[in-house]
């Protein structure tokens, strides 16, 4: 494995690339942070953390083909590929400040769950970063 950065090296690196900032995207920007403090902390496991582009406005045709193609409602933000402490994967719900889950969320919350894996609810870049590195082997 690569050579682990702690959580306040990686984001010193990547703060000087996170300096716009855009009004109501602060889910967007914290899962941004936390894909780029992964990237730099565990460069061995990057290709392994994967997010489904599921949410976001589209016409009609557009969400009936996303659908015909698998996305479902409710998919975790970020999953991770990497089997640790008996569980198969990691699915990551990014939710800022005082935000909640849809409905459809805790329902994948809890088949995620049924199969054994581990599903968390992030609200900070340093509660991801622990999550990670208390997960990893």
């Amino acid at each position: 494995m690569g050579q682990k950065l702690s959580y306040e090296q990686a984001l010193a690196m990547i703060a000087k690339r996170n300096t716009r900032k855009r009004q109501g995207h602060h889910e967007e920007d914290l899962q941004m942070s936390c894909v780029r403090w992964f990237e730099l902390a565990h460069p061995d496991l990057a290709r392994l953390l994967h997010h489904s582009p599921n949410g976001g406005r589209r016409d009609a045709r557009e969400a009936g083909r996303f659908k015909a193609m698998g996305t479902r409602a409710g998919f975790p933000d970020l999953i991770l590929l990497v089997p640790s402490h008996g569980h198969p994967y990691l699915c990551i719900e990014m939710k800022y400040g005082t935000g909640r889950q849809t409905e459809r969320q805790r329902e994948y919350q809890k088949a995620v769950e049924a199969q054994g894996a581990k599903y968390v609810v992030v609200r900070s870049a340093m509660e991801f970063a622990e999550i990670i590195n208390n997960y990893l082997p």
